[in-house]
């Protein structure tokens, strides 16, 4: 999908406070203490499930299974800080940073902090030039502007990033982990930075320090080259059908806050499988709407959302997980299409 013309009309948001008591009359944004306390524990099952028999299996190349296995458990956890994040798990602030903070930079090396504000910066202004950072990701191009500005590899990588999407995402883990290092060394305003550069640290000690003591270098390399690829690529994959290929708003666009929510972003359908798989994030357009609401209450609040937005007339877009990935590939390779030079008749 090219860049979008929308509808920029004001709405006086009496609409959003319509849906908001709908869904609160529902209970939809009461706490859910009871589903995270399992998913937690659950985790944490995992977790240390995967590193004890990565000890078992000593010096070998089964060790790759293993690694691909903690991929997953990593993304999980992930999507644990990412709802701590939004204060989905507790009412207080303290404590849903604590979450965060062991689930992001202790159990799988990320900035918890760095994180959340660039989320919050996302949440705020959705696929908006100049404004949501999650369509600023270098060296691809997710506006015909950006394709444009190009130089040098990054013009050879605009005409062919709908090829490259996904073995570029192979390097998003790594890429995660430099970002948050350099959070945390060079930004003064990151939030409790000695105990996000302490628990990075340990982190860091814990993972690298198991993986060379007990594999053979060659394998040592290969683990967390397996490891940090297919993190980068789950994480990606499922972040990535959200919004890529939805309409971007112009930086002065003025849709109010439910337009701007709902127009921008596009739901997977599925079973409870795929809301296990993608975090719930599956159901983004709710998601964006209510960032606090527990996961486990997206999918009751949908049929609100969706009837709510059928009555008036909001588009509201949903897909297969598939189809969301094939619409974030055409609009990659529509944007590259005036880089790619032209076959003389």
């Amino acid at each position: 999908m090219s860049d979008a013309t929308l509808d920029t009309r004001r709405h006086d948001g009496s609409q959003y406070a319509q849906l908001s008591r709908l869904i609160r009359r529902a209970g939809l944004l009461d706490r859910r203490r009871g589903y995270y306390a399992l998913r937690i524990g659950a985790l944490g099952g995992c977790y240390v499930g995967a590193w004890a028999l990565f000890g078992w299996l000593g010096e070998s190349w089964w060790q790759l299974g293993v690694a691909a296995v903690l991929a997953v458990v990593f993304a999980q956890a992930g999507f644990i800080g990412h709802d701590a994040g939004h204060r989905q798990i507790f009412r207080t602030r303290r404590a849903n940073d604590l979450v965060g903070l062991v689930h992001g930079n202790l159990l799988i090396g990320l900035s918890y902090s760095w994180w959340v504000d660039k989320h919050n910066r996302h949440h705020a202004h959705p696929n908006t030039e100049g404004h949501d950072p999650d369509i600023v990701v270098r060296p691809l191009s997710f506006t015909s502007g950006q394709a444009r500005d190009q130089r040098g590899l990054g013009a050879l990588v605009v005409r062919y990033q709908a090829y490259l999407f996904f073995p570029l995402l192979l390097l998003e883990g790594l890429h995660l982990h430099a970002n948050s290092v350099k959070a945390v060394v060079g930004s003064r305003r990151l939030r409790r930075r000695p105990a996000e550069a302490a628990l990075l640290a340990l982190h860091a000690v814990g993972y690298l320090g198991a993986v060379v003591l007990v594999l053979s270098p060659v394998q040592a390399v290969a683990f967390i080259l397996v490891n940090q690829g297919l993190l980068g690529l789950y994480l990606g994959s499922a972040f990535a059908p959200n919004h890529k290929g939805m309409p971007i708003l112009a930086a002065d666009d003025r849709l109010d806050y439910l337009r701007r929510q709902v127009l921008t972003s596009r739901n997977v359908r599925g079973g409870w499988f795929l809301d296990a798989l993608l975090g719930g994030l599956n159901y983004q357009i709710e998601h964006h709407l209510f960032p606090s609401m527990p996961r486990p209450n997206l999918r009751r609040a949908r049929p609100l959302v969706r009837r709510f937005c059928a009555e008036h007339d909001i588009p509201y877009h949903e897909t297969t997980l598939t189809r969301s990935w094939a619409q974030v590939l055409r609009h990659l390779h529509a944007v590259g299409r005036p880089r790619r030079p032209t076959t003389p008749a």
